[in-house]
């Protein structure tokens, strides 16, 4: 294939010939993951009927009749309406910025986690703790330390000719200075009032979700995502060698930066409002290339309507499963390593294809 034909096919959408599959795989996907968010609308401690539950939620738009108490409408309106959005935006927020971080340094291994963006989002939401901070002031602590962290690793990079490899070796650098400085602020915290509020924080959970925390995460994270979504089809250009990209058009410094600081907004939402989440970046998009292949127009979607699904599902067993809810950060770490386990083995087998 020539360049010229490579560079319509990264911008014609038509030009795939498993489209319609992926397409229809897609649909089938937005259909089951609202249904399961219905479901686990209804589950909990106190059980709500399917009917109730729609009943409740239909009512903001049209004039029917109460046949629920108000205990109900508040369970469904005021604590599982926004826990429930929030798992859905956080898990395909930070899908589709691990499906972004794989195509642009064209590594399968390669998630949020390893660029230490989490690990300095998680020390300046710490350290707002620490200092007492709002909601406002912890998400404004968690994305200024992302930033910081980028500048970090742009500076290394900057005079590097491979940069990919570059960024990676300078990412697991920062993460581990700030995952260092978060063990500082753990060690001098104080152990009664502040140390449980940060471990807490830190293991992940959306049980103190509300509509004000909705709002921080959905807003960055939204625009964040429709950014890559929009960069979908440079994201395939970028995924090319640096010779090939650069023929084809376009400033691949800029789109790499521009890429990267949009992960690292989305990132720096999901750990202000919900604490340390790993995993999801760096395995759901395994799967949405099981099933629509390495094409970011068709993969990006498909990671985020997966990523929606899994976090809502590991947040739904969480908060059913036991008494006391298990906090997210150790389910998604003992489900996502296994399978990352799995996939590593399958990745050496066969290679990073088409078939994944």
């Amino acid at each position: 294939m020539t360049i010229r034909e490579l560079s319509h096919s990264a911008r014609d959408p038509l030009a795939s010939p498993a489209r319609p599959r992926a397409s229809a795989c897609i649909l089938g996907l937005t259909v089951v993951l609202a249904l399961f968010a219905l479901f686990a609308i209804c589950v909990g401690r106190f059980s709500i009927s399917v009917s109730t539950v729609c009943g409740i939620l239909a009512s903001d738009l049209l004039p029917i009749s109460e046949t629920w108490t108000h205990t109900e409408a508040t369970v469904v309106n005021v604590v599982r309406l926004p826990r429930v959005a929030m798992a859905i935006i956080a898990g395909a927020g930070l899908a589709i910025c691990g499906a972004a971080f794989q195509g642009l340094f064209r590594n399968p291994l390669v998630g949020p986690q390893i660029l230490g963006i989490s690990s300095a989002a998680s020390f300046g939401g710490a350290l707002a703790i620490t200092l007492s901070a709002s909601v406002v002031g912890i998400i404004g602590s968690a994305f200024g330390f992302g930033l910081v962290a980028l500048i970090v690793i742009f500076v290394l990079c900057r005079a590097t000719p491979r940069a990919n490899l570059s960024i990676i070796l300078a990412g697991v650098v920062v993460g581990s200075f700030f995952t260092a400085l978060v063990g500082v602020l753990e060690y001098t915290s104080d152990p009664l009032t502040k140390l449980p509020s940060i471990v807490y924080w830190l293991l992940g959970s959306f049980a103190t979700a509300n509509p004000q925390k909705l709002m921080a995460l959905a807003i960055p994270t939204v625009l964040a995502s429709a950014t890559l979504l929009a960069m979908r089809w440079r994201l395939n250009i970028l995924s090319l060698n640096e010779t090939d990209a650069s023929a084809l058009g376009g400033d691949v410094k800029k789109c790499r930066w521009l890429v990267l600081m949009m992960g690292a907004l989305i990132v720096a939402a999901q750990v202000a409002v919900s604490g340390g989440i790993g995993w999801v970046g760096l395995i759901i998009p395994h799967f949405g290339r099981m099933l629509v292949g390495p094409d970011h127009r068709l993969l990006l979607p498909a990671s985020a309507l997966l990523g929606g699904l899994y976090l809502l599902a590991v947040d739904t067993i969480a908060r059913t499963a036991t008494t006391q809810e298990i906090p997210l950060g150790l389910l998604t770490a003992l489900i996502g390593a296994p399978i990352f386990g799995y996939l590593l083995w399958r990745t050496h087998l066969r290679g990073w294809g088409d078939g994944e």
